[in-house]
């Protein structure tokens, strides 16, 4: 039988988009911390720190879908390069506040100008993959899981690599090292002109966001409460590790749940499905909550580091389920905004949710922390069942 993820990186341009694409994409995962290493490090305030890393977080997720939208309108071609100067600009900023006596003013204006211009270029790569597969059964099921394992090793590297420049180089390298990511892969995904999207400017009659469909605003609703899964989940075993003892662990810890998620999402995107697409979702969606009862019980971190690894095993299906309703239910004119809005609002829930857990943490330690999560697991099944209606009758039978 044939490797379906050879036979996808098989696609004319595939390689150098999907290159494009992961090293452009490294700077999601190293932003957030690398701000507050660098913040906390000049001003001594972890409260300062904290605070302009959610300025960028929610100046991304303000302006991200807007970029989506006008991707989908005038091309990627024309809207990434424009676009990931100005946020070349915003970030060489952001930099050169690193010196002492700089204002706090200062820094969240500078991050709210690097949030505000920072592309989704997950959106734009998936969209990619929506319009080269279209019409070929499970090549995109394929594709979007090659992206999600792809977001996985993103987000067990990136944090590595921006700890390391930021402690042992100098306290803005990580920052720096984020908007050179952002910079060369931006850049060179808009040179791949052959396998983006066409533009679909708006014909009269065509108002409105993507947001307004009812169906994507389900879909949104659940990854908001899954996003605060995510972030409660690294702030709990963070806590978690420390209470046992092995703080240095911890990143082991939260690898063994990327890890989990990678395997799950290589098995998912290998597999010919005849299962409907919107049941897949919510089976697999149940699986994750199932998943997470089982950590509210551990007191081992060598038992938890297993534990937490099979819990990580339904991420990446549900994620990539997620996204392939995206494209089902949101017409072609907009979906790179659709994408962007499902991301946006798993970053909206990442940050409420590491927000209560490290509350929760300080009132009741791990323990009551990993009980946040699995309320919020719960909340987005019951959201995913009540609004299933509102997916109608398309085809989901691939």
């Amino acid at each position: 039988m044939a490797n379906p993820y050879r036979q996808l990186l098989s696609v004319p341009g595939a390689r150098v988009f999907v290159a494009a694409g992961f090293v452009g994409r490294m700077s999601m995962s190293m932003i957030g911390i690398g701000i507050v290493l660098m913040v906390s490090a000049v001003t001594g305030s972890y409260g300062i720190a904290g605070g302009v890393s959610a300025t960028c977080a929610l100046a991304y997720a303000a302006g991200s879908p807007v970029v989506g939208r006008l991707a989908d309108r005038y091309g990627q071609d024309r809207v990434l390069p424009p676009l990931v100067l100005a946020n070349a600009v915003s970030m060489t900023t952001l930099v050169l506040c690193a010196t002492p006596h700089t204002p706090a003013w200062a820094f969240f204006l500078a991050a709210a100008a690097a949030g505000a211009t920072s592309p989704s270029l997950g959106a734009m790569v998936r969209a990619r993959w929506s319009h080269l597969l279209t019409g070929t059964g499970g090549g995109l099921n394929t594709a979007f899981a090659f992206e999600s394992v792809a977001d996985e090793l993103i987000f067990v590297t990136g944090p590595m690599i921006v700890t390391l420049l930021a402690t042992q180089v100098h306290p803005a390298g990580g920052v720096a090292a984020a908007g050179l990511f952002t910079l060369v892969g931006a850049l060179t995904l808009a040179t791949q002109r052959r396998t983006q999207p066409p533009p679909r400017p708006r014909e009269d009659g065509q108002t409105g966001s993507a947001i307004t469909n009812r169906a994507l605003m389900v879909l949104c609703g659940v990854y908001l409460l899954m996003g605060s899964v995510f972030g409660a989940i690294d702030v709990s075993a963070i806590a978690f590790a420390q209470e046992q003892g092995h703080r240095s662990l911890a990143g082991a810890l939260l690898g063994c749940y990327a890890l989990g998620s990678a395997t799950g999402g290589l098995w998912y995107g290998a597999r010919n499905w005849r299962t409907r697409l919107d049941r897949r979702f919510r089976r697999s969606l149940a699986l994750l909550v199932i998943g997470l009862v089982p950590i509210t019980l551990i007191h081992n971190l060598w038992i938890m580091m297993a534990v937490i690894f099979f819990c990580g095993l339904a991420i990446s299906p549900t994620l990539i389920a997620g996204f392939s309703l995206v494209e089902r239910l949101v017409p072609a004119r907009q979906l790179t905004e659709g994408l962007t809005w499902v991301s946006t609002f798993i970053g909206i829930g990442v940050a409420v949710g590491a927000s209560v857990a490290g509350r929760l943490v300080d009132a009741y330690g791990s323990a009551g922390a990993f009980l946040f999560p699995v309320c919020a697991g719960i909340a987005a099944v019951v959201v995913g069942l009540l609004g299933a209606s509102q997916f109608g009758e398309h085809e989901f039978s691939s």
